[in-house]
């Protein structure tokens, strides 16, 4: 079912990329843009693809993941709401980088080539939101690289974990409720290694385990763990 500019508008969080837009820039941006819905599993954006369009997620979970040299999968984002996903291929003109599917249901905008680049030229304030959403991005690769190097499983852990739940604006509790197999692709550590470390956690009263999902009880000591060294 089609929405209006009020609806979307609504369901923007402030942080959005598209936040800055005043309600006649929504008008004309979903004037030359299209509507879609997501299904669990669906892939909205592959990998190698041409760059031919970004997308505006307005609901739902979108797991962001890219297929490495070597075969593995590393997933590099959850993208929920407001998230503005395959800009970079928009702007450089090469292959994606990375794939985004669908982990939960939702609605997205899809933006064509000409009217992103006419968003970006004519709107400062979302061309200055997106350069900020790029580092923010970049800082979190960043720090991808230097918690593999420096720091062993535990803290790395903790790292990752802090990293989803302080994005988060409900409680505690992991995004879209990931389960353990799944932190472990986001992590980087096999799912025995995760099992046995949350478990660890889970006695020591850091955390709780319930069905496969992870709440964070202690937060001051989870922090300490995710500053300790090797």
């Amino acid at each position: 079912m089609p929405m209006n500019v009020q609806e979307i508008a609504a369901m923007l969080p402030p942080n959005s990329v598209l936040a800055a837009c005043s309600t006649d820039e929504l008008a004309d941006l979903l004037a030359s843009c299209s509507m879609h819905s997501m299904k669990v599993g669906e892939t909205i954006l592959r990998q190698g693809d041409d760059g031919d369009a970004a997308v505006v997620i307005l609901g739902g979970i979108a797991r962001v993941s890219m297929i490495a040299p070597n075969g593995q999968e590393i997933v590099l984002d959850y993208a929920e709401r407001g998230a503005v996903l395959g800009e970079i291929a928009l702007l450089d003109g090469l292959p994606r980088t990375a794939s985004a599917t669908a982990r939960y249901a939702g609605r997205y905008l899809r933006i064509g080539r000409a009217a992103f680049e006419r968003l970006v030229e004519n709107h400062p304030k979302v061309a200055l939101r997106m350069l900020r959403d790029m580092a923010r991005r970049l800082r979190d690769t960043d720090m991808t690289i230097e918690t593999d190097r420096a720091f062993a499983t535990g803290p790395r852990l903790a790292r990752f974990l802090k990293r989803l739940t302080d994005k988060n604006t409900d409680g505690h509790r992991l995004e879209g409720d990931l389960s353990q197999g799944e932190l472990g692709n986001f992590v980087g550590m096999s799912r025995e290694n995760i099992n046995r470390q949350l478990a660890a956690w889970a006695e020591a009263g850091v955390i709780e385990l319930a069905n496969g999902r992870v709440r964070i009880v202690d937060d001051a000591y989870l922090a300490q763990l995710a500053e300790a060294g090797d």
